[in-house]
């Protein structure tokens, strides 16, 4: 692995720990006209760690191994994201080749410190929509990368859990505000919901500490079922949320596979492993010569659906056959 550069002080045990893991296999510095590239993360590096490993492996794929020929300047916000503007000020004033934007809010971020160095997006639900890019075809500036399809799988999602839980009549919804793409995919779950007959119940939440909050109110309303939107801010807290979530009895879904994991009853989205792997092309073509907005924003090509039915039992849940036999994966 590449070395882990942070140059934030005060590090949480954990993260001296991935300090370390990511820093014993760099005995020497590398040489100093090699390509840096900058990858930018809400999240924190502990649990981010399957997506920077998809990232390096498809780095090796195209002939790149970290720190050696090319080096990776790792920046998370740890959960906060009000801290991306000053990471993503850090890797233009370390002049860095590329930065790679792990979601909208990064991307964001990143879009407002530098207009000249090229960008690449990891997962941005839409990009278009957020004023990314011009179109997907054709995103001109410095800026290209992959979407999510974020509308599109929100729609699926408050699909599904219509499908597994009877008499279901209102959804909460937990999203965040400030991060770009969210109004989108509200206007796209209003959208379904109208069609499923579900109203939508709303519930702002930027940061974890709200979380309790949110379920409270969600169990005050009569939830029947809990849909949380992407927010790299409670990624690092998704077992605290399954459990808030269990002891609500409500059945929750997000979109990653770690969600359904940590102990939500399901997870539909973008195979973000696959993601991150292909983000290692645009690098590749960039460094090459190629110009960002030349290169076309690509669609997902891989889906996970995964369900829990260990948490459904729990929570007195059956899911239908004919759902379990359309899961990916189910965890027993």
């Amino acid at each position: 692995m590449s070395a882990l550069r942070d140059h934030r002080s005060g590090l949480s045990p954990i993260s001296n720990v991935l300090l370390f893991v990511f820093c014993v296999s760099a005995q020497a510095q590398p040489p100093a006209n090699i390509p840096h590239v900058g990858f930018l993360s809400a999240s924190t590096a502990s649990s981010f760690l399957d997506n920077t490993e998809s990232f390096q492996r498809g780095l090796r794929e195209n002939g790149y191994e970290p720190n050696k020929n090319i080096v990776i300047e790792y920046r998370f916000a740890e959960g906060n994201a009000d801290h991306l503007g000053e990471l993503a000020n850090d890797l233009v004033r370390r002049k860095v080749s590329i930065i790679v934007t792990a979601g909208p809010q990064a991307t964001r971020a990143t879009k407002e410190a530098t207009s000249v160095i090229p960008t690449v997006m990891a997962q941005d639900n839409d990009p278009v929509g957020a004023g990314y890019a011009m179109s997907l075809a054709r995103p001109g500036g410095n800026i290209t990368g992959l979407s999510q399809m974020g509308p599109d799988i929100v729609g699926k999602q408050l699909e599904l859990l219509k499908e597994v839980v009877p008499h279901l009549s209102q959804v909460a919804v937990v999203a965040n505000f400030t991060r770009p793409g969210t109004e989108g995919e509200l206007k796209k779950l209003e959208a379904i919901a109208r069609e499923l007959n579900l109203q939508l119940h709303v519930l702002n939440v930027p940061v974890a500490m709200s979380v309790e909050t949110a379920f409270r109110t969600a169990r005050q309303e009569r939830d029947g079922a809990c849909l949380g939107l992407t927010n790299a801010a409670l990624f690092s807290q998704r077992s605290r949320i399954a459990e808030l979530a269990i002891k609500s009895r409500l059945p929750l879904m997000y979109s990653s596979h770690e969600w359904a994991e940590a102990g939500a009853v399901m997870s539909y989205g973008t195979n973000s492993g696959d993601l991150y792997r292909r983000v290692a092309i645009y690098v590749d073509k960039i460094l090459k010569g190629a110009k960002p907005g030349d290169l076309p924003i690509q669609q997902p090509t891989k889906f996970d659906f995964l369900i829990n039915l260990k948490t459904a039992k729990q929570i007195g849940l059956t899911i239908p056959p004919n759902v379990l036999a359309r899961a990916d994966r189910v965890i027993r």
